[in-house]
Parts: C-alpha cells; sequence; structure tokens
C-alpha cells in the first residue's frame, strides 16, 4: 500500500499534477500542506532546482520544467516535514534525498534517482 502511495505521488508530479501530489503528502504525514512557487526567492542559488522557505513554509521551484521533478519537489517537501510542530523527521539533505529516492524507486523512475 505505502509503495502504491509514494508512485501515485511521484505521477501526479510527472503529469503537472504537484499541488494534488503535496494535498495528498500534507494529509499522509498530518502537516499543512505548503505553498508552491515557480521561482526561487531573491539570493538564492541559481545552480538549484527547489529550495524551501521555512517562513512562508513554501517549496520554490527554478521553473516550470523543475515543477515536474519528482526529486526536487519531494526533496523541499521533506524539509517543510522537518518543520511541522511534532517534527519526527530529522534534517539534513542526505535524508531528504533518501525521502526523494523512496517515492522515486516505488514509481520505477530510477534515472531520476540522484538529480537535485
Amino acid at each position: 500500500m505505502e509503495q502504491n502511495f509514494k508512485a501515485l505521488v511521484v505521477l501526479l508530479i510527472l503529469n503537472g499534477r504537484v499541488e494534488e501530489a503535496l494535498g495528498k503528502l500534507a494529509e499522509r504525514y498530518g502537516v499543512v500542506e505548503p505553498k508552491l512557487k515557480v521561482g526561487l526567492p531573491k539570493g538564492r542559488r541559481k545552480k538549484v532546482l527547489g529550495c524551501y522557505s521555512v517562513k512562508d513554509k513554501t517549496i520554490y521551484v527554478l521553473n516550470s520544467e523543475a515543477l515536474k521533478e519528482p526529486f526536487t519537489v519531494l526533496h523541499e517537501f521533506y524539509h517543510h516535514l522537518r518543520t511541522a510542530p511534532d517534527a519526527r523527521h530529522r534534517g539534513s539533505e542526505k535524508r531528504a534525498n533518501e525521502f526523494a529516492r523512496e517515492f522515486v524507486q516505488a514509481y520505477g523512475y530510477r534515472e531520476m534517482i540522484g538529480r537535485k
């Protein structure tokens, strides 16, 4: 069941239904749904595909292409999870990558693993 959920989330992102995927993730993990914006905030390096802002609970992606990158969206969602009031998830880039990889692997889209 968990693998099916993870694969569904990746499929939604690949099909451009990112808000729906974030809604499902937020519901599953019991957190508020993060906002989503295309374009990085001022001062962010342009070499990253995405970032998460704790201040406004927003996942930012570089452009519309990055919006359909499951690894990027899921990696940033992990950072959102980490900032939840009951923060059961530890914060590190390594753990955010592992979280994203689990979803991507469940979908079977292995060539995306490690892109960030």
